[in-house]
């Protein structure tokens, strides 16, 4: 009994020690991770779409970076490297996409929507206060009226159900 308390006691206090979370690979090249990094951060992941390349978990995103790495090995310059994923993704891969007739929409459809939103509140707030205006009345519809008013001024005798 003493024995199995003593394994199990020297257990517990190795436990913290025996748990080690996923080793993450070091760089071959630190130049090149930099560099890599650098590149990445302008580039948006495909898979997650509002988190750059470089801050990624997707496995696609590690394929990228991967694909990065070589291209810097194999000397290409970074505006080469930014060509060439726009070449194979587009220019949604871009952070910043240029500004460019296929690109308006990226760039200027935020606005569009909010122009449009705005006309559209403005025409129905419009509409909305000529329902509400007060209307004049014909001559006709004063003297029915009036008829109308007159006729509840006097009251009603009661009638007998016998």
């Amino acid at each position: 009994m003493k024995l199995s308390t003593a394994v199990a006691t020297l257990l517990l206090a190795l436990a913290p020690q025996l748990h080690a979370g996923e080793a993450t690979p070091m760089a071959e090249d630190p130049a090149v991770e930099a560099r890599m990094i650098a590149i990445s951060e302008e580039l948006r992941c495909l898979v997650c779409q509002n988190e750059s390349l470089a801050a990624s978990h997707a496995e696609l995103a590690e394929d990228l970076r991967r694909e990065v790495r070589s291209l810097i090995r194999q000397g290409k310059t970074d505006p080469e490297i930014r060509e060439y994923l726009v070449a194979r993704y587009g220019d949604f891969v871009l952070y910043r996409p240029p500004v460019k007739p296929t690109t308006w929409f990226l760039w200027f459809g935020p606005f569009a929507l909010l122009g449009g939103g705005a006309i559209g509140l403005i025409l129905y707030l419009r509409r909305r206060a000529g329902l509400l205006a007060p209307t004049a009345l014909s001559a006709a519809d004063r003297a029915a009226a009036e008829n109308l008013l007159s006729d509840q001024d006097t009251p009603n005798p009661p009638k007998n159900k016998a």
